[in-house]
């Protein structure tokens, strides 16, 4: 199998906090590279403090529905309460997957992935009527072409797909009383329950195969390779080992019917023919169903094996590895709009500054991306960073930062 990959703009940098922060220096220059390697570390401190009360936030709401937990609660916690956390923690989820630069799945992408060719081979059916709630997101796009190679690698064929690099699922289960009145109790996850789940290098066609009830369904054909082995290698067992006794019983019926004047005479030997013809018969059969069942097996595992490798983090240590991607997120941004405003000479637009940043990663890093200029600038806004004049921007001077910076981390700890 062979794979090319162009990528598509994107709002996330595809870099590591510790690399930009290298890029920024080097933009900067020599004489305030020690400066700003000061701020930076400030900057990150800062932000950190800031994300970990949502992260507690995020704790606290999903502990009184989490599956993997293994505290126990001080009080029992009631439908309404259980409810009010659930909104509150899916409010939360919703806020640190867009601060990582995540994208809402839409419901007509889920559609197309159930209809679209499964690159793996395997045809699943989901039952979303079992999900009170259901919310896909993805970060990282890109086009990629496969060469899917079959009949012992005679036949060749490209398959050009939409993949996602990472995808976040927040799934809510309906309650007890829908399962039981469907006759049918859920295998692996718990009624009126909440999952999270991440997981990497996702085909958009085979999002299904990410929901927790999805099954193995076989594909037409893979029916119709079986139904043709079988219809054949039948029909020769028929005429092989019964062709003659059935033959002979057919004309015994018809004599018993009225059908036929002559008599029919059977002996023990046809009898036994025909018992040990049934046999053969029925061998074949089982032979055939074991097929069946031992090619959805095969298809099974090629599903647990895809998954595997794709998964990344299940429920709590979900949220965990997004509010670190969304903390770093911040801080590139952050230090890239402060960098560019810092080493321009004049006050420069949002736009300006936006236009400047994405020329920049394009020509010195091959990088397209649709940087977040507002949520840059704002964050530096707040913290007095930057000075704005109606449209414009300039940014303070890095003495001046790291000690605004200072200041503000000192009254985080400020007791009376």
């Amino acid at each position: 199998m062979t794979q090319q990959e162009s990528m598509s703009d994107a709002r996330f940098i595809p870099f590591r906090k510790h690399d930009i922060i290298n890029l920024c220096q080097a933009y900067l220059g020599e004489p305030q590279s020690g400066s700003f390697l000061e701020f930076a570390t400030l900057l990150q401190s800062v932000t950190h403090y800031q994300y970990h009360e949502l992260l507690e936030s995020l704790k606290n709401n999903y502990a009184p529905f989490d599956p993997n937990s293994d505290t126990r609660t001080l009080s029992p916690i009631t439908n309404e309460q259980r409810a009010s956390y659930q909104s509150a923690f899916a409010k939360d989820f919703a806020t640190v997957l867009n601060a990582a630069n995540f994208e809402t799945i839409t419901n007509q992408d889920l559609q197309d992935a159930l209809n679209e060719e499964s690159l793996f081979k395997v045809r699943l059916a989901v039952e979303f009527d079992d999900f009170a709630e259901v919310v896909f997101y993805r970060r990282g796009e890109s086009q990629k072409t496969e060469t899917l190679r079959s009949f012992w690698g005679l036949k060749k064929k490209q398959i050009q797909f939409t993949n996602y690099d990472r995808v976040a699922i927040f799934i809510r289960f309906k309650d007890e009383q829908y399962f039981l009145e469907k006759g049918k109790m859920p295998v692996g996850f718990e009624p009126n329950s909440t999952i999270v789940k991440l997981f990497q290098n996702v085909p958009k066609a085979d999002l299904e195969m990410l929901f927790p009830n999805s099954e193995v369904k076989m594909r037409p054909i893979d029916k119709l390779i079986i139904g043709s082995s079988a219809l054949i290698g039948g029909a020769v067992v028929l005429v092989t080992k019964l062709g003659a006794s059935i033959l002979l019983l057919i004309a015994l019926i018809a004599f018993w019917g009225g059908w036929r004047s002559e008599e029919v005479h059977m002996s023990q030997q046809h009898f036994i023919t025909f018992a040990i013809g049934m046999g053969v018969f029925g061998s074949f059969i089982f032979k055939e169903w074991s097929k069946f069942k031992n090619r959805k097996i095969r298809f099974m595992k090629a599903l647990a094996d895809n998954l595997y490798f794709k998964n990344l983090d299940n429920n709590a240590g979900v949220f965990h590895t997004l509010v670190d991607a969304a903390e770093e997120e911040d801080v590139k941004e952050a230090l890239l709009a402060y960098t560019f405003l810092l080493k321009s000479e004049s006050a420069m637009t949002a736009e300006q500054l936006d236009s400047q940043i994405e020329q920049w990663f394009n020509e010195q890093h091959n990088c397209q991306l649709d940087f977040e200029i507002d949520d840059a600038l704002d964050k530096l806004v707040k913290l007095e960073l930057v000075n704005q004049q109606n449209d414009v921007y300039t940014a303070v001077d890095l003495n001046k930062a790291k000690q605004r910076l200072d200041s503000r981390w000192d009254d985080y700890f400020k007791f009376a």
